[in-house]
């Protein structure tokens, strides 16, 4: 009975392989050793309070390769007095999942112990392999700890969701990946120590740079670059920033093509546009097209900003966005790059103006929530037989019958208003003409009632 509670081997995390990549070794084995996320992890933060009192409920660890959400499993199995199984999003199936909760359940009744399940890439689970989690987080059998790089709130069951505490991993700062390096370089039972390893500074901080935020990333270039050096006439491997840029040759940004990395770039890409800075419109232009992003994607989006954020302010902001997409679709990369800067930079250096789409949202609302104003009379269609008779055109006055083109006419019932320009760009120049005609507007009905 003792060997059906006893920790499978595979999960003892005390000590990682002699012959496991660098990262791997040097994985902290507690809190005090743990580097970055301090938001949450901090002295005081509620995940640390509640790790250091074995008091973990059900957790979804969420962010980018690299920033410690299985490390941080790893210390809770450690640290927690629950008996620890793991479970992997790809390779486990729904039979895995109900024989741990079978000999939970077991464990629960005859020995009195909780049991703690970590599943890596949760969001691998398909559906059906979330549901059968649900009972029994909900019922307290099993306390779970995802790790997932997507967004828990899109594809993670929403039960399971409001069932956890969800704390977002960041990616890891310079500072903290130099730390790393350092700290490898002096390890010399699980690190770099046992040999005199000489790094420079700047290698370090190359390797940090390019490393964008990826603990693994970092650790496994400096190891490449430890192991591919040779040793100096006195035996010091020295890795100077030319080693250091061949064992890490190009920057890989963190960045998916359908998750949090997609759409939050190009948010930001929009309300940089929106917010007129040029140089971050430019900046998150340039992350997209160095991830490969669609090209069609970002034209979009680059259209669709100038007709809701530039507006009638410049109208030539559509032009410009329209011309820019058809230049990048006839163009491909690496031309297209160019007009899609142009049309970036331009929009965000245009004056703004969202009162037209702003005044469409007012005008739907209205129509969605309030009585629906018939057409009247004078504006319906009076070209087929038998419109007469109805009165259908009866009193329509033709604009182009008067000097500048405006007769002084009621287009809408009840005189609502919908549309009110500001005093950016070209539109001034629109309100100031709104103002004219609807002075004349006033005049008229004016003069009509008395």
């Amino acid at each position: 009975m003792d060997d059906l509670f006893a920790p499978a081997a595979e999960e003892d995390f005390s000590a990682e392989a002699p012959l496991a990549p660098l990262a791997t070794r040097m994985r902290p084995e507690t809190l005090d050793e743990y580097i970055g996320q301090t938001h949450i992890l901090g002295h005081g933060k509620i995940l640390r309070r509640a790790i250091d009192a074995d008091r973990i409920v059900s957790l979804i660890l969420y962010g980018p390769p690299g920033t410690g959400k299985t490390t941080l499993a790893k210390i809770i199995a450690n640290s927690t007095l629950s008996h620890f199984e793991r479970l992997s999003g790809v390779e486990s199936n729904v039979a895995d999942i109900r024989r741990i909760v079978a000999a939970a359940s077991m464990r629960l009744k005859n020995a009195g112990k909780k049991t703690l399940l970590f599943v890596d890439e949760i969001h691998r689970f398909s559906k059906s392999q979330q549901d059968v989690l649900l009972p029994d987080v909900e019922s307290g059998l099993l306390r779970l700890i995802g790790a997932t790089t997507h967004n828990p709130f899109f594809y993670i069951n929403g039960a399971l969701v409001s069932r956890s505490q969800v704390f977002q991993l960041e990616p890891l700062s310079i500072s903290d990946l130099l730390a790393l390096q350092k700290r490898a370089i002096a390890d010399t039972l699980r690190g770099l120590g046992k040999k005199e390893v000489l790094a420079d500074e700047n290698a370090l901080l190359h390797l940090a740079t390019l490393s964008d935020g990826d603990a693994r990333k970092c650790l496994n270039a400096l190891e490449i670059a430890a192991l591919t050096t040779p040793p100096d006439p006195s035996g010091a491997i020295r890795i100077t920033l030319r080693e250091a840029e061949e064992s890490i040759q190009k920057k890989s940004v963190v960045y998916d093509g359908d998750g949090d990395a997609h759409y939050d770039t190009i948010s930001a890409f929009i309300k940089s546009m929106r917010g007129s800075d040029p140089d971050a419109a430019l900046y998150w232009l340039a992350k997209m097209l160095h991830a490969g992003e669609d090209l069609r994607f970002i034209a979009r989006r680059i259209v669709i900003c100038a007709s809701e954020d530039i507006g009638l302010a410049d109208s030539q902001g559509l032009v410009v966005a329209m011309a820019a997409a058809q230049a990048a679709e006839m163009l491909g990369m690496p031309e297209a790059q160019i007009p899609l800067a142009h049309a970036a930079v331009y929009l965000a250096t245009a004056p703004k103006s969202n009162r037209s789409y702003a005044g469409l949202n007012a005008a739907l609302r209205d129509v969605k929530e309030n009585r629906s104003l018939p057409v009247p009379a004078h504006l319906r269609d009076g070209h087929y037989a038998g419109a007469k008779k109805l009165g259908n055109g009866e009193g329509y006055l033709y604009s182009h019958d008067a000097p500048g083109s405006y007769i002084p006419q009621a287009y809408l019932p009840e005189g609502r208003r919908y549309y009110t320009p500001t005093e950016n760009g070209m539109e001034k120049r629109i309100g100031e003409r709104l103002a004219y005609w609807r002075e004349l507007f006033e005049k008229d009905l004016g003069a009509s009632r008395t």
